[in-house]
């Protein structure tokens, strides 16, 4: 098998799929207050989940490993990106298990991923990119890294790439927003400002008395929300285009699921931020927009899927189990889980249909 992006995005997302199948599973995410709790059997929790849902994401997260990551790179296939979400899903697993199973892998691939980007010298390092949404990925590792061990270096490299990213934002075109593209600033997208919005957010809420990164993290969200990027179904389409005279409209571009689902932990980083329920509320319509039965994000068969049926290139193949994480989070924050039951059918569908049982590698699903 070649080591692509395409198999460590499939990897990832079916990692991602099992590991936040439900809150259930493993323990719920807490606030910053608690205490992580104990892992507790999956099967005094819930009997119908998948089995052993603890052994199988660590064995999901094992294989990726030794299929795709490179000690001597520090980092997983060949797209930047995608090694940042892989980081993530081992930080998940970590924080939700409390252990330290990859904190040694967890700290090398860092320090050799925050040297100056190749191409993007001028950015410094620390993550700082070509694009803001790459460097926003690796940004809320870096947060993920501070909950794990309070070591601040990590949150001040979050701070930096907060700093860097929010240098493209501009009033003009579209009367607010980031740049995706920082060379070219041409493109005003959702996932650039969703990773924005929950970063700036997630800041504020481990830094005691800040108030400038909530204010930004707000003023980014009523911006996003008038953009035009959220359709008349509460679904996101990929971007806006700018018209002559400035102002900007919907692209029109497909409702892909991982835009879905940034939103989704974003919105719930400032409903823990201010306690205002109104974040929850917006953040479920954009769930349900994304779930509903005319949505193209959902099969028959009530299985997630991104409108790219067998044609999924290797960032689209990661979307879903992005989807998936932060559908778990927002579930973990609203009473009744109301999504657990569709997390715990697509973790059972991934890990039934879509696992290579002798490698424990996922395909496309």
């Amino acid at each position: 098998m070649r080591l692509t992006t395409a198999r460590v995005a499939v990897a990832a997302a079916g990692l991602a799929l099992v590991a936040h199948s439900a809150a259930h599973i493993l323990p719920r995410q807490h606030s910053l207050e608690e205490q992580p709790s104990p892992y507790q059997s999956l099967q005094q929790r819930d009997p119908d989940a998948v089995p052993d849902a603890r052994h199988a994401a660590k064995a999901a997260i094992d294989a990726m490993n030794t299929a795709f990551y490179s000690q001597a790179a520090g980092r997983w296939a060949d797209t930047w990106w995608v090694s940042a979400i892989a980081l993530q899903s081992m930080l998940d697993y970590m924080h939700k298990t409390n252990s330290c199973d990859y904190m040694d892998r967890a700290r090398h691939t860092i320090e050799l991923q925050k040297a100056p980007v190749p191409g993007r010298e001028e950015g410094g390092g620390n993550f700082r990119a070509d694009s803001t949404d790459d460097t926003g990925w690796w940004a809320l590792a870096m947060i993920s890294m501070f909950d794990l061990t309070k070591d601040h270096s990590y949150l001040n490299i979050s701070k930096l790439d907060e700093a860097y990213i929010y240098k493209y934002w501009t009033k003009s075109p579209c009367a607010g927003g980031v740049y995706q593209d920082i060379r070219e600033e041409t493109y005003k997208n959702a996932i650039a400002n969703e990773l924005y919005i929950f970063l700036a957010a997630a800041l504020h809420n481990r830094i005691p008395g800040d108030k400038a990164y909530l204010k930004k993290a707000e003023h980014a969200w009523e911006w996003f929300k008038k953009s035009g990027m959220v359709n008349i179904h509460h679904r996101i389409n990929d971007g806006l285009v700018s018209r002559a005279d400035g102002t900007c409209v919907n692209n029109g571009q497909p409702v892909w699921s991982y835009n879905q689902g940034v939103i989704l932990g974003a919105l719930t980083e400032l409903y823990r931020a201010t306690k205002n329920k109104g974040y929850l509320a917006s953040a479920r319509k954009i769930a349900d927009g994304a779930l509903a039965k005319s949505s193209p994000l959902v099969r028959k068969d009530g299985i997630l899927a991104d409108p790219c049926p067998g044609s999924c290139n290797g960032d689209m193949q990661a979307f879903k189990g992005i989807f998936a994480r932060n559908l778990g989070v927002l579930d973990s924050a609203v009473g009744g889980h109301p999504y657990q039951s569709f997390l715990q059918k697509n973790a059972k569908s991934a890990y039934s249909k879509s696992r290579d049982a002798a490698k424990n590698l996922y395909d496309v699903h």
